[in-house]
């Protein structure tokens, strides 16, 4: 199947929104479906843009957002990188909605499949289960993070997919390849405490957003350990990025969303991400358009500054990484610590029964930092190791 027929071109107006480009902004680096220049080759292609004009679960209007988005992100500089990125145009809403997230679940598994990150830009956030079905598609387990207000698990049995309870219909879906679920940054009087309490029943992790605003530093490994990331717009808060009828007065600061963003783009485990809800119809000046063009400026640059250290099963044998062995008092495991001698970031180690090793061998090593590291050192388990020992036994 060729992708290609998946997508419709940009209209060259986008791209100079009636300025004169300047030669080393961006849209004279990407590799763009242009109605006069066709699909782009996606050989050597590292990240690739997809466009997705579907909204009818939700927020009616944010379809529309990715033309917008463009218009800023062309006219960013290039970062001292090589931007290798094709942007490959717009996914159009199907007949139905299970048409578009055939599409999209299709094409993203074909980037996957060719070492090629996704960058989805919505549309609704129910987009998020598309994605998540593609790595269903290749057989892969993995951790998804979120970046939102609140969980989107939905309130009512049997409702049908929609943006609000797409985590339910990947918790659900057998098999499963779900291993773990983040939520960076949701506000308690927007969650059911019900729910906090079912996302501890099911060893998932879950921060506040005043946690995350004072600890920025501890983002950093939360979002390394993520296969799939997807930032729902409303988690900024309104004075920043106005563009959605839910938008709050509270939320993060632009600047934290482009340092999240730009912690996804360092980690080498991230493989896709997304950007869903930004309703052009509530966008003060085009404010947050704007925005989420510079996130995505962030994500790059972070992608062509990755360390390539993520460990894997053989780590034990690696002279990469200083190992550091904890015995806790009164608790039968020693927690072992590695050190990326090129990085300077932590890993820990968490024992996985013999059986289970081939099934989750990218999930036993889990990112960490140094505050982890001097918790074991004061004879407490890390709560990222207890989490995930948890779901092994």
């Amino acid at each position: 199947m060729d992708i290609a027929d998946f997508f419709e071109a940009i209209d060259t107006a986008v791209i100079g929104k009636g300025v004169k480009l300047h030669p080393f902004m961006l849209a004279n680096f990407f590799k763009i479906n242009l109605e006069n220049k066709g699909f782009p080759d996606l050989e050597g292609t590292d990240i690739a843009l997809i466009g997705v004009k579907e909204d009818r679960k939700g927020n009616n209007g944010c379809s529309i957002a990715p033309d917008y988005v463009r218009q800023y992100l062309y006219q960013l500089f290039r970062g001292p990188h090589p931007a290798k990125i094709a942007d490959l145009g717009n996914i159009n809403a199907g007949d139905k909605v299970t048409d578009t997230y055939f599409a999209v679940k299709t094409v993203v598994a074909h980037l996957l499949e060719k070492n090629i990150t996704p960058v989805i830009i919505g549309g609704s956030q129910d987009i998020t289960y598309a994605n998540y079905q593609a790595y269903e598609l290749l057989g892969q387990i993995i951790n998804i993070v979120s970046v939102d207000a609140s969980f989107d698990i939905g309130t009512k049995k049997g409702e049908a997919l929609n943006n609000k309870n797409f985590l339910s219909a990947i918790l659900t879906n057998k098999p499963n390849y779900l291993f773990n679920y983040t939520n960076i940054g949701y506000q308690t009087f927007f969650v059911d405490q019900d729910v906090i309490e079912l996302m501890d029943k099911l060893y998932f992790d879950v921060y506040r957003l005043g946690y995350v605003r004072k600890n920025m530093e501890e983002v950093e490994p939360i979002v390394r350990n993520a296969d799939l990331m997807s930032f729902d717009i409303s988690a900024i808060r309104q004075s920043d990025a106005p563009a959605n009828a839910h938008a709050s007065p509270m939320g993060l600061y632009g600047e934290e969303a482009c340092q999240i963003v730009r912690y996804a783009g360092l980690s080498d485990k991230l493989s896709s991400i997304g950007f869903y809800e930004l309703n052009p119809a509530f966008d003060n000046a085009e404010q947050t358009a704007h925005l989420l063009a510079q996130m995505i400026w962030y994500f790059i640059d972070g992608y062509y500054h990755r360390k390539n250290d993520f460990p894997d099963k053989n780590i034990k044998d690696s002279d990469a990484f200083i190992k550091y062995v904890v015995s806790i008092r009164e608790f039968q495991n020693h927690i072992n610590f590695y050190k990326s001698k090129k990085s300077d970031r932590w890993w820990m180690e968490v024992p996985c029964p013999p059986g289970l090793q081939q099934k989750y061998d990218r999930q036993f090593l889990v990112p960490c930092s140094y505050k982890d590291y001097q918790e074991a050192c004061q004879n407490e388990i890390p709560e990222k190791w207890w989490q995930v020992y948890q779901k092994f036994v």
